[in-house]
């Protein structure tokens, strides 16, 4: 992290006391700032009145597990864009697909050596910058905008919420309408490399937004990908 930049806040949910310890003291070796609760209702009020800039979620938590934690935060609009990465034990096909589905950005299982835990991190918070470097604050494409600075779809004079990772997927098709990006593309841009999303996952994501926006807009292009077409 540059020096002279404003030190990134991470929140840490974990109800095993040794975890907390050990990703406190690495992150903030890193030079993070460090915040955290022991169960996922707390991880929601540390979350509302911290205003984290990445959130570690373990997934077998009391009270609230951190699925349903992510489900939670991701429907409220100041958390729609903020990374969340879930660090568990857990390694079974099926809880992947879940955590991701819900909002996950990144399924990391324990144990993990400190230099990997930063590098994952990293790559986290520089993805989550993603749009920020389209210096467009919305895009207009036949009836619909899409704003990015509201993190809304207007369409005439309807607003539509979409989730972030189905917002961030039709923000990437419509910067570039007509062209046809590979599921690969979609996977590394949206996901990112070190994240294994299966195909369902994706079509899962593009099933939704037709059902909020209409069929008309994403098309499929059989054995390649998708593109925004109007």
């Amino acid at each position: 992290m540059k020096d002279n930049a404003p030190a990134k806040k991470i929140l840490i949910v974990d109800d095993e006391p040794d975890i907390l310890e050990f990703l406190q003291y690495n992150l903030r070796k890193e030079g993070y700032e460090v915040v955290s609760a022991n169960d996922g209702r707390h991880a929601i009020e540390v979350a509302e009145r911290e205003k984290p800039n990445l959130i570690i979620l373990d997934i077998m938590m009391p009270e609230l597990d951190g699925v349903e934690t992510c489900r939670i935060l991701r429907s409220r609009k100041e958390f729609a864009a903020t990374p969340v990465a879930f660090l568990t034990a857990r390694d079974e096909d099926f809880s992947q697909i879940t955590a991701l589905d819900v909002g996950g950005d990144d399924y990391i299982t324990k144990p993990i050596k400190p230099r990997v835990l930063i590098s994952r991190i990293n790559a986290l918070l520089r993805r989550s910058s993603r749009m920020d470097d389209d210096d467009r604050e919305a895009i207009e494409l036949s009836d619909l905008v899409i704003d990015k600075q509201k993190v809304l779809v207007f369409r005439g004079q309807q607003a539509i919420e979409l989730p972030r990772k189905e917002f961030e997927i039709l923000w990437l098709l419509a910067s570039k309408p007509g062209r046809v990006f590979t599921r690969e593309e979609i996977f590394d841009k949206i996901w990112g490399s070190d994240v294994i999303v299966g195909n369902r996952t994706i079509d899962v994501h593009i099933r939704k937004l037709r059902e909020r926006l209409g069929e008309e807009y994403i098309k499929t292009m059989k054995g390649i990908g998708y593109k925004f077409d109007f």
